[in-house]
C-alpha cells in the first residue's frame, strides 16, 4: 500500500522525465513500473456519500458513458487498468451488470480512470486513443489479458501493441498516443480530484447516485444498492 501511496501524492507525477523517456522510446530501460493492488481491507474511509452535482460536474476530460442519460440512477466507478479488483469486476460481473442494469435502461454507468501507476496510465491513454465504440471493448480486452501485460517480467511494450492493433493502432498511432502530454495531463487532473474531492484512495471506487459503494462489487451488493432507488418514486 505505501507504493500506491507514494503514486497518488500527484508529485511532478504527470510530466516525470522518465515516464517521458518511456513513451518516447517506448523502452523500461531504466524505469521501474510498480503494479500496485490495494486491497478492499486496506482502504482509509473516506466520504459515505458526496454532491451528485459535483461528481457529476464536467471538466475537459469526456466521461466514458454507457446507458441513458435519462436513467434513474448513475453508477460511477474509478478504476485503475493494473487493479486486479477492476479486472475482476469487469471479467467475471460487469456483462451481468450490463444486461440487468445498462441495457434496460435503469442505469447510466460511467467509467473514470483513476491509475495507480505509470503503466496503468498509459493503458488508459491508449483506451481514450482509440476512440468512439472502441474505447470499452478495448478497455474490457485490456482487462481479460490484465495478466499477459500487467505482471509479467520484461518490457509490457510489445505486450500492449499486440493488444492496440486489435483496435486498428499502427506503430505510429501507438507512439503518438503514448506520448500525448494533454491526455496524460488530463487523466492525472481526474485522478487527482477523485483524491482530493471525493475521498478516493484505491479502486474500484463506485459512487451509485452519489453514495459509496462500502462492499465488493458484487452483483448483490449493487442489488442492494441500486433496487431500493429505482423503486423510491
Amino acid at each position: 500500500m505505501s507504493a500506491c501511496r507514494d503514486l497518488l501524492s500527484g508529485r511532478s507525477w504527470s510530466r516525470r522525465a522518465a515516464w517521458l523517456g518511456f513513451v518516447a522510446t517506448v523502452a523500461l530501460s531504466g524505469f521501474a513500473i510498480v503494479a500496485a493492488e490495494p486491497s478492499l481491507a486496506q482502504r482509509k474511509q473516506g466520504p459515505a456519500e458526496v454532491s451528485v452535482d459535483e461528481l457529476m460536474k464536467p471538466t475537459d476530460l469526456p466521461d466514458l458513458t454507457l446507458g441513458s442519460a435519462d436513467a434513474k440512477v448513475t453508477v460511477v466507478e474509478y478504476a485503475s487498468m493494473t487493479c486486479p479488483h477492476c479486472a475482476h469486476f469487469e471479467n467475471d460481473v460487469f456483462d451481468s451488470f450490463k444486461k440487468k442494469y445498462i441495457d434496460t435502461g435503469k442505469v447510466r454507468f460511467v467509467f473514470r480512470e483513476f491509475p495507480l501507476d505509470n503503466l496503468a496510465a498509459a493503458v488508459s491513454m491508449l483506451a481514450r486513443c482509440a476512440g468512439g465504440d472502441k474505447t470499452f471493448p478495448l478497455i474490457e480486452t485490456f482487462y481479460a489479458k490484465q495478466q499477459d501485460w500487467a505482471f509479467t517480467q520484461g518490457n509490457p511494450v510489445p505486450r500492449l501493441f499486440d493488444i492496440a492493433k486489435q483496435a486498428g493502432f499502427t506503430q505510429e498511432s501507438f507512439d503518438k498516443c503514448l506520448t500525448d502530454q494533454k491526455l496524460l495531463d488530463q487523466i492525472t487532473a481526474q485522478r487527482t480530484r477523485a483524491s482530493d474531492t471525493f475521498g478516493v484512495n484505491a479502486t474500484p471506487t463506485f459512487f451509485i447516485n452519489g453514495k459509496k459503494l462500502q462492499e465488493a462489487p458484487t452483483l448483490e451488493a449493487l442489488d442492494k444498492v441500486i433496487e431500493p432507488l429505482l423503486a423510491a418514486k
